[in-house]
C-alpha cells in the first residue's frame, strides 16, 4: 500500500511539472543602449512580436535590438539556431545602466529545435574538422609544385552528408603567400577544344580557418556537401594570391580519391 501511495504521488508531481511551462526570461533594454543577443551558432531566424523594438543580425550569430518607445513590456523575441530555438520577455528599463548590453544564449537552457534545413550545425563541422586536421595525411600521390609553392591533399572524409578535404601547402621561398582568393571547381579532365571547355564552381559549406596569409606552412579542411563527378572530370582547388605577385597553384582531385574517402 505504501509503495502504491509513493508511485502514485511520483506520477502526480511529473503531471504537475509537464503542466508548470517554463516561463521566459526576462531581459531588461533600453532606448540608449543597444542589447546584443549573443548565439553559439548561425541565428536561423528572429521574430520580434512587437514593432516597438528594432532589431538587426549584424554578423550571423549575434541579434542585435533597441526599443524605438519606452513601454514597460515590448514584447517577446524568437530566436532560431541550427539546434536550438529560444523566447525571452522584452522589459524596458528605468534607466539605461540598467539595461543588459549583452545576453549570451545557453543552448542547453534553450528548446532543442531539428532544423530540416540544416543537415549538420557548424559547430558540429567545426568538431569534425578540428578531427581531421589532428590526423596524420594519408593520400601521398595528390599533390602539385609552381613556384617554390606546394599545395597537397592530406586526406578525404565523409560525414553523413558531407565531404570533409583536409589540404595544406608549403612556402619554400622567403616571401609570405597572400591568400587572394581560393575557388574549388569540376572541370574536363582534357581540354579539347577551349569553346568545349565546362566548369562548375563547388562553394564548400565551412571552413576550419580563415587564414588569408602565411610564411611557411598552410593547412585547413574544407567542408563541401557530397557531391558526384564522372571520370573524364577532375575537382580541381585553385589557390591564387594577390595580384601584385600572382603566384597561383592549383589540385587536381579525381573522382577515385574522392571514392576512397575515409570516415571519422
Amino acid at each position: 500500500m505504501k509503495k502504491l501511495t509513493f508511485l502514485l504521488s511520483l506520477f502526480l508531481l511529473s503531471v504537475f511539472a509537464y503542466g508548470q511551462k517554463k516561463q521566459p526570461e526576462t531581459i531588461y533594454i533600453h532606448k540608449d543602449i543597444s542589447t546584443h543577443f549573443i548565439s553559439p551558432e548561425p541565428i536561423k531566424y528572429v521574430d520580434i512580436s512587437t514593432d516597438d523594438v528594432a532589431g538587426d543580425i549584424p554578423v550571423a550569430n549575434i541579434l542585435r535590438v533597441k526599443p524605438k518607445n519606452a513601454k514597460p513590456a515590448l514584447g517577446v523575441v524568437t530566436i532560431v539556431g541550427e539546434r536550438f530555438m529560444v523566447q525571452y520577455k522584452l522589459g524596458y528599463a528605468q534607466a539605461s545602466g540598467a539595461a543588459q548590453s549583452e545576453v549570451r544564449i545557453d543552448p542547453a537552457q534553450a528548446d532543442e529545435y531539428i532544423n530540416p534545413a540544416v543537415a549538420m550545425s557548424k559547430q558540429d563541422m567545426q568538431r569534425f574538422a578540428l578531427m581531421a586536421v589532428q590526423e596524420r595525411p594519408r593520400v601521398r600521390h595528390v599533390v602539385d609544385r609552381n613556384q617554390k609553392i606546394e599545395i597537397r591533399l592530406n586526406n578525404i572524409y565523409t560525414v553523413g552528408d558531407y565531404f570533409f578535404m583536409d589540404v595544406s601547402m608549403k612556402n619554400k621561398t622567403n616571401i609570405s603567400y597572400d591568400i587572394d582568393q581560393i575557388r574549388f571547381l569540376i572541370e574536363d579532365r582534357k581540354v579539347v577544344k577551349a569553346t568545349n571547355f565546362q566548369q562548375l564552381e563547388v562553394e564548400p559549406v565551412f571552413a576550419l580557418y580563415g587564414t588569408d596569409n602565411f610564411k611557411r606552412k598552410y593547412r585547413n579542411v574544407f567542408v563541401f556537401r557530397k557531391f558526384t563527378f564522372p571520370d573524364e572530370k577532375v575537382f580541381r582547388m585553385e589557390v591564387a594570391e594577390e595580384q601584385v605577385s600572382g603566384r597561383t597553384i592549383s589540385l587536381k582531385v579525381n573522382y577515385r580519391n574522392v571514392l576512397n574517402a575515409d570516415t571519422l
